[in-house]
């Protein structure tokens, strides 16, 4: 007979409300843009999403990757990166290229930050990059024959990373 033993583990963590945001600007991918709206419902992070889609949010690919969460999500679309500029209420932005010069790593966020990503196959525009040079970050790839990341990889790997950085700074008397 074979017994099975599984253990749930649960970290208290608490993060101010919500903790982040992200924008994905012109997602093409349902199922990338799907496992990061099911991230965003696991951290409370606010998911925006810059037209124009490569999907109709009703895509069975996105659904079907978001799961079940998809009431967990806050979601905003926004018809321009401009139109969300012009929406939030002055957030600090950060940017993730693969032609960054800086490790996201090197960089301090803080509770309300927005995390900034493009699309998974242009990336950001080069004019923005340009015009936010000193807000721009990269995850380092350690292999020459590799060009980037999963969109949905890398948004998790930088959101983590802020969490972390916020949790530090919430706790630390």
């Amino acid at each position: 007979m074979k017994h099975t033993h599984e253990r749930r583990y649960s970290l208290a963590v608490r993060w101010p409300a919500p903790p982040l945001n992200i924008a994905l600007v012109e997602p093409e991918i349902p199922p990338n843009t799907g496992n990061i709206a099911r991230l965003c419902a696991a951290t409370g992070t606010r998911l925006h999403l810059v037209e124009p889609l490569g999907f109709q949010l009703t895509s069975a690919h996105l659904r079907r990757a978001g799961l079940d969460y998809w009431d967990s999500v806050d979601l905003s679309r926004h018809a321009s990166l401009q139109a969300f500029h012009l929406s939030q209420n002055n957030p600090r932005c950060f940017y993730f290229s693969t032609r960054a010069r800086r490790s996201y790593t090197e960089a301090s966020y803080g509770p309300g930050d927005t995390l900034i990503f493009g699309s998974e196959s242009k990336g950001l525009p080069d004019k923005v990059l340009e015009a936010h040079e000193a807000e721009t970050f990269g995850i380092p790839i350690l292999t020459e024959h590799v060009r980037s990341l999963n969109l949905a990889n890398a948004v998790a790997i930088v959101l983590y990373e802020a969490l972390r950085q916020i949790n530090v700074r919430l706790s630390t008397p």
